[in-house]
């Protein structure tokens, strides 16, 4: 069990949801959060969900609606908070131009118009009686469909690119941030694209949308106007989150290579920190975990790390007063409340089991996550219909309907009917597929 709940932790903050591993971090969300609400503000989203996926592509998008998805592969290579509200506002720009539901008209639009050009291949097939007649049609109907989809999504692009820039303007915050994301995204594709037919693509070439964002940002109005700039403490913490999903998603070689050991920054300090107790070296994590909680006594997410490692050491006692050290200082931390919740299962001291139900019930109350289900049907205990209806929950958000079901119809038979693990337990069997 301690060997299955030590693997738990190494990769505490990656979840998968549906067909994506998805990361569920207090620190990243809130300071991202952070970071763009002017941004959503101005779009006239009053609350965006951050969803932080783990890949390595350098990329985001928005669904329509208030989820925005962000790849760690661009949150570890844009380098300032400007930049990144600029990569937001192109994807806000998406939402607010109604682009989703756009896309949706033209392809059936297209798939309509397909289908009548290849009927009337069809047609002149069976009017000649020879399939030579037809064939262009057919062959060319698809073709004509792909390019004008392609076509379409360049054009949107532009949208976006335009709109968002005008997110950034009316947000404070100065659009040139899009010249830095354009100029990395420039120096990753300039020899890819310099080798491809521009209109086989659907974006608009790297080094037009950089020329475009250059003429606009030349404009009088623009040119001349004051803009917000991010102090000191907010670069800090867009550089600490940077080095936290290095330090646990990176390689080895490549964390020394961003964060060599003669580099004493708190953000170096944090992802060797969190390298060392994933890779092993729980000595040196400690050593780098209690230097950044001394130099910043009242960072919870240092309290946080402090936890996990105290954990892995076997100091239940000092693991758990770490976790509420952490949530002193930041209330309303789920993740922690389910780290700490998942040592409090395997203490069992007592009252320990009643705390890490009541821990996992708050932290799914504030941010519902499959791993607080998890930790909660292990706190019920394998006696208990509960954790039949906890386990569940927990396959419901992995997006595993049939194994849902199982544990759904088992947590029925187990349970009282008027209990409202039995009442959830019928609302999965009733509306999941």
């Amino acid at each position: 069990m301690r060997r299955i709940i030590v693997a738990i932790l190494s990769l505490f903050f990656c979840v998968s949801a549906h067909a994506a591993s998805i990361i569920s971090d207090t620190e990243i969300e809130s300071v991202i959060g952070e970071l763009i609400a002017p941004i959503t503000a101005a779009a006239n989203i009053p609350h965006a969900n951050i969803r932080i996926v783990d890949d390595d592509n350098f990329n985001a998008f928005a669904m329509g609606g208030t989820d925005i998805y962000i790849y760690t592969g661009l949150l570890t290579r844009v380098r300032t908070p400007n930049a990144l509200r600029a990569v937001v506002a192109h994807e806000l720009g998406h939402t607010i131009g109604g682009h989703m539901a756009q896309m949706s008209a033209r392809m059936e639009t297209e798939m309509k118009r397909t289908m009548i050009i290849q009927a009337l291949g069809v047609g002149l097939m069976l009017a000649g009686g020879n399939p030579s007649l037809g064939a262009g049609a057919l062959v060319g109907a698809s073709g004509i469909a792909r390019q004008s989809m392609l076509s379409f999504s360049r054009d949107e692009e532009r949208v976006a690119d335009n709109m968002g820039f005008d997110l950034m303007v009316r947000a404070g915050y100065n659009p040139n941030g899009f010249i830095d994301v354009f100029n990395q995204m420039n120096d990753m594709t300039a020899v890819i694209e310099s080798k491809i037919n521009p209109n086989a693509i659907n974006h608009p070439l790297t080094s037009e949308r950089l020329k475009n964002m250059r003429e606009k940002l030349a404009t009088g109005d623009i040119k001349n106007k004051k803009f917000k700039s991010d102090d000191a403490g907010t670069v800090r913490r867009y550089d600490m989150v940077r080095a936290k999903l290095v330090g646990y998603l990176d390689t080895d070689s490549r964390i020394k290579t961003l964060y060599p050991n003669s580099d004493k920054s708190d953000a170096a300090i944090y992802a060797r920190a969190i390298a060392n107790m994933r890779f092993g070296n729980l000595n040196g994590a400690a050593v780098g975990t209690r230097t950044l909680i001394a130099r910043n006594p009242k960072n919870p997410y240092f309290y946080e790390l402090l936890g996990d490692l105290e954990y892995r050491f076997g100091h239940y006692d000092d693991a758990i007063a770490a976790y509420t050290r952490a949530t002193e200082l930041r209330p309303n931390s789920p993740m922690v409340d389910v780290a700490h919740a998942l040592v409090l299962v395997e203490r069992r001291a007592d009252g320990d089991i009643s705390r890490a139900i009541e821990l996992c019930k708050r932290a799914i109350l504030h941010d519902e996550s499959p791993i607080a289900y998890w930790v909660l049907a292990r706190a019920y205990g394998s006696d208990d219909g509960r954790a039949d209806w906890a386990m569940a929950e927990y396959y419901r958000m992995q997006n595993k309907p049939d194994k849902s079901r199982e544990y759904a119809r088992r947590a029925k038979s187990r349970l009282k009917p008027d209990s409202p693990e039995y009442i959830k337990s019928d609302d999965i069997l009733k509306t999941t597929k």
